[in-house]
């Protein structure tokens, strides 16, 4: 494929400080600081965790999830027509800046949340969250226009590290905060995280505005026209049709929707496990992010290195085996050491899954394609209805059962589901060739 813009280093760097951007969203907010303060907040004197939300009483650890479901279900529902009119119009790059502006603004606005607000609290964790996933769809689809075929795999992976390193880098500053407040003059307890979701959602805004700067703002040289939804809609029509004639990729879209399922739902709701069902306290917690996050750098470029010699699909195959193996043993888990072990092998492979499975998407759209929104409105759909059911089911399964413990275990199910659609994806070594409906 020809890349489309000029300076391809200078614009290749720029479009991979994006998830430096945001990615400090997705660990402080949705995976440590934010559920731990969320549950400490919402916990009631006598420990239940009951709470009450518009006037209904629910366990907090279930509305938590029950709001990631549908903060994720409403841009499943609003992003392929945003998507298709992006397309029609050229301005995916404002679309994204909305998406981005839109979840920093609302991680800012956590700031206020001391628990007594509690309606106001959920409102802006799922705004925060519609603005990370509504951006990240537009941030994608630059992937294939900026970059040769050949260096998908190396620049998503590239991505995910910096995403890696940036989010580990405030989260160490908010966790020496939190833990010696008074380094800072700090004496109100409830200061030092909320003030995490505060710079939080500065930082998000502020390191975007590279990317904003030198990001390409219309490859196609589109012209907004007043049908332009009438557009954005026949856009995403015909592109739903290009995927469902495309074997190997509805297959891997089928597959990727079902491991997804598991690896979101980690992502999501492990602090939450460690703080339920082992008791540990914060700091251990926000520790075993960490490790996570640090492992994640090396295993993004470890998996782009084996796609590199042994093909996608079998990178894939081997992280979904392990995928089912950590859900398999986090049933087993008491100990805090035995969480920090299976925190080394979730962080192996949580940026390799995550950055092959973008590139692999990549490679299979249709080299004269224009329509690169779209057609990642597909992908980041998949991803977010996977989302949508992983974390609900996981907060139904504990809802029934009263553990989850059993949540967890059961999310191998989706794993070996997905490893059984990824087995059927013939996706070659190296190339792909033009014609992919075989």
């Amino acid at each position: 494929m020809q890349i489309l813009v000029s300076s391809t280093k200078r614009v290749q760097n720029a479009w991979a400080m994006y998830d430096w951007a945001n990615s400090v969203y997705s660990l402080v907010i949705t995976s440590t600081i934010f559920p731990v303060y969320y549950n400490s907040v919402t916990k009631g004197i006598d420990g239940s965790g009951l709470v009450n939300f518009f006037g209904f009483e629910i366990v907090n650890t279930v509305l938590y999830s029950y709001s990631i479901s549908f903060s994720f279900l409403m841009i499943a529902l609003v992003s392929p027509l945003l998507s298709g009119v992006a397309d029609a119009s050229g301005q995916k790059l404002q679309f994204m800046k909305f998406f981005a502006y839109l979840g920093s603004i609302a991680c800012i606005g956590l700031f206020f949340f001391d628990g007594d607000n509690l309606e106001f609290g959920i409102a802006c964790s799922v705004l925060a969250s519609i603005g990370y996933a509504g951006s990240i769809v537009f941030y994608n689809a630059f992937l294939p226009e900026i970059s040769a075929r050949e260096e998908y795999d190396h620049l998503s992976a590239k991505g995910f590290a910096l995403g890696y390193v940036g989010s580990v880098i405030l989260l160490v500053f908010n966790l020496v905060m939190i833990t010696f407040p008074e380094w800072f003059g700090i004496s109100d307890d409830s200061f030092a995280p909320r003030f995490s979701f505060l710079i939080t959602g500065i930082w998000w805004a502020g390191f975007s505005q590279i990317p904003f700067r030198v990001l390409p703002k219309n490859v196609y040289d589109k012209r907004i026209k007043r049908e332009f939804l009438l557009k954005g809609y026949l856009e995403i029509r015909s592109v739903f049709k290009e995927v469902r004639g495309i074997k190997v990729m509805s297959r891997f879209l089928a597959s990727f929707f079902f491991y997804s399922m598991g690896v979101q739902t980690v992502m999501y709701l492990a602090a939450t496990f460690g703080d339920k069902e082992l008791g540990l306290p914060g700091d251990q917690l926000i520790i075993t992010i960490l490790i996570i996050q640090i492992v994640a750098i090396a295993g993004s470029f470890l998996f782009a290195f084996i796609s590199k010699k042994l093909g996608n699909k079998m990178s894939l195959v081997i992280m979904v085996f392990i995928w089912v193996g950590i859900c398999g043993s986090a049933y087993y888990v008491y100990t805090v050491y035995e969480f920090f072990a299976l925190a080394f092998v979730v962080g192996l492979v949580m940026g390799g899954i995550q950055a092959i499975s973008r590139s692999t998407f990549t490679k299979l759209i249709p080299e004269n394609s224009t329509d690169h929104a779209s057609y990642f409105s597909f992908y980041d759909v998949t991803e977010k209805l996977a989302i949508v059911l992983g974390t609900f089911s996981y907060g139904v399964i504990e809802q029934v059962t009263g553990n989850m413990r059993n949540s967890a275990l059961s999310l191998g199910i989706f794993f070996i589901v997905g490893l059984g659609f990824l087995l059927l994806v013939s996706i070659p070594k190296r190339d792909l060739e033009p014609s992919l409906a075989s």
